[in-house]
């Protein structure tokens, strides 16, 4: 397998010799619904009416919504052409009508005119059919070219209200889209897009490779890898800004950069002891520590949810396999034991539960561990399945995995349940990294 969860120290990556402003991707990643969940929540997202004197949105607010609610798989939206009504209050909710069209719930709103009178406000309500109770009246506020953010964070709240934990639909995804492979013309760009794959933004781009992409906490920093003088650097940017500094520039291996939950330190994969090895260090201060020292190779770090042990990878068994050490060094204690191959292991920000590479054969899957079960349940199909990225509430692994000569994007439910795919028209993609809420 050529795989870069577990070598990706190894590998090579070029920044772009000029960075500037992040500048628009070239394509968008379309969406493609693999396989659907039985008894999803039958919902009517009403189309949003508009006030006098507001702009039209870019896009209609209530087909966001509706879109991000489908591909979470929960939710089974209703065309609005079967749509009697179109309520934008909860007053005119009509639940007869809406129990006889099987709805369960109803989302519906307004685009006013601001209290201010110089932003927009989005009124929003969400009913509950059966028994006509209004579950929120809320309003957000809203300008030009927010409003597809907005729309997201409605759909958030919806989730949230009927789901029971937080939306992730206001997130962002990072990852790498690669163009001519194989040829002279061959590009390599990080990309930063929403969630269902809008508004991609080129944050790096070279004729050489890019790898491992990590989020702050916050948000809007992301770490990476490059070889821009010929050595391996850990780079940390600022996406929108455009402000960078170089972390690690260590002779040998710099990589595998991972923020830790606070957003002060960054873990990484240093050879500037011998091999590979796990050091922190402090952002603010630039003090190094190292964690592990083995002559095995020690890589891919990810910090647990209280910031007290980093998981990383090792191969001092014989084979790749995840390991946990303390804040402090102490106690490395071996956490993956079923299978000969498990790497580059990914944190649920919410539970704590573990994603990672698994191999067993010839196959490498995303599987995803249960630690105070022990059970470890493999979720993906493929086989050459790599870097899984949880999202910021937990209910999905997004992962890069293999179509014929082609790499794509696939995110899959915790249960393994519900899949999609993201696929590029041109290009492959590769490395993924979801972040954080947009709050």
């Amino acid at each position: 397998m050529k795989s870069n969860s577990f070598f990706a120290t190894t590998a090579s990556v070029v920044l772009a010799l000029a960075l500037l402003a992040a500048v628009p991707a070239r394509a968008q990643l379309q969406i493609e619904i693999v396989d659907g969940v039985e008894g999803a929540l039958a919902i009517a997202v009403v189309p949003f009416a508009e006030g006098p004197g507001v702009l039209p949105p870019e896009t209609p607010i209530h087909e966001v919504i509706a879109a991000d609610l489908r591909r979470s798989g929960l939710f089974e939206p209703m065309d609005v052409a079967d749509m009697i009504d179109r309520p934008t209050r909860p007053a005119e909710v009509r639940p007869n009508t809406w129990n006889l069209l099987e709805v369960d719930y109803v989302a519906m709103g307004r685009l006013v005119a601001g209290p201010d009178g110089l932003r927009e406000e989005i009124e929003y309500h969400l009913v509950a059919v059966p028994s006509g109770r209004t579950l929120f009246s809320r309003a957000i506020p809203s300008g030009p070219g927010e409003h597809r953010l907005r729309a997201h964070q409605i759909a958030d709240a919806i989730y949230e209200e009927l789901i029971g934990v937080p939306g992730a639909f206001a997130s962002r995804i990072a990852y790498v889209q690669v163009t001519g492979a194989g040829t002279d013309a061959e590009q390599f760009e990080l990309i930063v897009a929403d969630s269902d794959g809008y508004n991609p933004q080129t944050i790096v781009r070279h004729s050489q490779p890019i790898l491992s992409p990590n989020w702050g906490p916050e948000g809007r920093r992301l770490a990476y890898v490059s070889f821009a003088t010929g050595t391996s650097h850990v780079i940390v940017q600022d996406i929108f800004t455009g402000q960078r500094e170089t972390v690690s520039s260590e002779r040998g291996i710099n990589g595998a950069p991972a923020f830790s939950p606070d957003g002060r330190s960054l873990a990484m994969s240093l050879s500037r002891s011998g091999s590979p090895e796990i050091w922190v260090k402090d952002l603010e201060t630039g003090r190094m520590e190292q964690l592990t020292q083995h002559y095995s190779i020690n890589t891919e770090p990810a910090w647990s949810l209280d910031g007290r042990h980093l998981y990383f990878t090792s191969d001092r068994a014989g084979q790749p396999q995840i390991y946990r050490v303390r804040r402090d060094g102490r106690n490395i204690e071996r956490v993956t034991t079923e299978g000969r191959y498990n790497s580059r292991v990914s944190v649920d920000p919410e539970t704590g539960m573990l994603a990672m590479v698994h191999g067993d054969g010839r196959d490498f899957r995303i599987a995803v561990l249960d630690r105070e079960s022990e059970r470890l349940r493999v979720l993906s199909p493929g086989r050459m399945d790599e870097s899984p990225s949880f999202a910021p509430n937990g209910s999905m692994v997004l992962y890069a995995t293999r179509e014929g000569e082609r790499g794509v994007l696939a995110a899959v439910s915790v249960d393994g349940r519900f899949r999609q795919r993201l696929v590029l028209t041109d290009g492959d993609v590769r490395e993924p990294a979801w972040s954080p809420r947009i709050r």
